[in-house]
């Protein structure tokens, strides 16, 4: 009987599976281009089918990283069959088995990645940037966001509330933490789709004005905002935080600094401090690197977030926030981590991303839909594991009678519900 020879492609995806099981157990099957199942793993039935479409596919699984199998995914040189909870958690094994080195990325790695966004951030390009991200389409967000449209970590007080409900609480925590007052004026920097600024509006009686780079986030928040018939109350601005002239009682920012970059931190609490009353307040609500230098997460998960995703980002460390609240004139008054909330957020919106997969597909490019279900996945374990967190940080200016501050944190939970 003759047998045919393997393709080197074939020979080379059997080599690294011979590799991988020496090392770490993985349930996965490989195949090139619909051929014979290859397993990488001693396993009874696999959890991730990966089809290797073509040479650059079978390099990404040769030198196995996030940011590498990510890019073949999304560019087609990929596909997966699989759960997308497993093919997540499969993709960091593969990419820890074929690590070399450490985890994180190292000092070098990490001056490269801030040289090269030494030169980013200026006006034109943080509009750019965002427009990228937030602009895909309305429609497409409403589908996986709650009806509020909220992009940014939930509350989950009690672990068993919807997504709605979590998302409304988050809200709440935060206003209340700020004590706004009926008739403050109250800015939200970074206001997404208005649902901050509809909340304070509606049930707080504040005055508000929202930024935002994003033209769709612009047009659908001024809707939203005419529709509730809160135009005497609520302005939404297409607007750079840095060209506000305006001062505020109160100040709230979700999901915001991670655009600004580090080198703009201070700059940007800075123009908080100066548009705050002497006597506001400010909540800053952002993701931030669990790395204390600043560092990118493991096996170049950053490095796709920042190719496919936000262009520019960089998470600081909770540590670098308090440092330029301080410096640029802010004193910290209260911080809460919150990132089991967040793990448990984005795994509700990965949930419905799943559930509405072919209604997705159809609305964007297929590379588009790719993006957003790896990067929704991916940060959900990310969240879980320890790669980065999220916190709540209130301040107000520096330099104020201790007589001014709350003596505990009463305040925020006897006012909440």
């Amino acid at each position: 009987m003759q047998v045919s020879a393997l393709s080197p492609v074939e020979a080379t995806l059997n080599k690294l599976a011979a590799h991988m099981r020496g090392r770490r157990d993985l349930p996965i099957t490989v195949r090139w281009k619909g051929g014979t199942l290859i397993k990488l793993g001693e396993f009874d039935q696999a959890k991730v089918t990966v089809d290797v479409l073509d040479a650059k596919g079978a390099a990404a699984l040769a030198a196995p990283s996030l940011d590498g199998l990510g890019e073949a995914y999304v560019e087609g040189h990929l596909d997966v069959q699989g759960s997308v909870q497993d093919i997540i958690d499969v993709a960091h094994r593969l990419a820890e088995a074929g690590s070399s080195g450490g985890d994180k990325p190292g000092l070098v790695e990490r001056v490269v990645r801030h040289l090269a966004n030494a030169t980013s951030h200026t006006k034109a390009q943080d509009r750019a940037d965002i427009q990228y991200h937030y602009d895909v389409s309305n429609a497409f967000y409403s589908e996986w966001l709650d009806p509020a449209m909220l992009y940014s970590c939930a509350y989950f007080e009690d672990g068993d509330e919807t997504l709605a409900e979590a998302q409304t609480k988050k809200l709440d925590h935060i206003l209340t933490k700020v004590r706004l007052l009926p008739g403050q004026r109250l800015l939200d920097i970074g206001c997404g789709w208005g649902g901050l600024v509809l909340r304070a509006a509606q049930k707080f009686g504040a005055t508000c004005v929202g930024v935002t780079l994003s033209q769709n986030q612009f047009d659908l928040a001024t809707q939203r905002v005419k529709d509730a018939g809160l135009q005497d109350k609520i302005e939404i601005r297409l607007q750079d935080y840095r060209d506000i002239p305006d001062t505020f009682d109160r100040i709230t920012s979700v999901g915001m600094c991670e655009h600004v970059g580090l080198k703009n931190l201070e700059t940007y609490f800075k123009v908080a401090h100066d548009h705050l009353a002497p006597d506001g307040w400010m909540l800053n609500h952002n993701i931030t690197s669990t790395d204390p230098d600043n560092g990118e997460t493991s096996q170049g998960g950053g490095d796709f977030i920042d190719r496919y995703v936000f262009p520019d980002g960089e998470l600081p460390h909770i540590s670098t926030v308090l440092n330029c609240m301080q410096r640029a004139g802010m004193e910290p008054i209260d911080a809460e981590g919150l990132r089991r909330h967040y793990a448990q957020t984005l795994k509700c919106w990965s949930d419905t991303f799943e559930a509405k997969g072919e209604k997705l597909k159809s609305m964007v490019p297929p590379k588009t839909w790719r993006v957003w279900r790896m990067y929704l996945v991916g940060c959900q374990w990310a969240f879980e594991n320890d790669e980065c967190s999220v916190f709540q940080v209130l301040c107000h200016r520096a330099g104020q009678h201790s007589n001014t501050l709350p003596r505990s944190r009463r305040w925020i939970y006897d006012n909440e519900g």
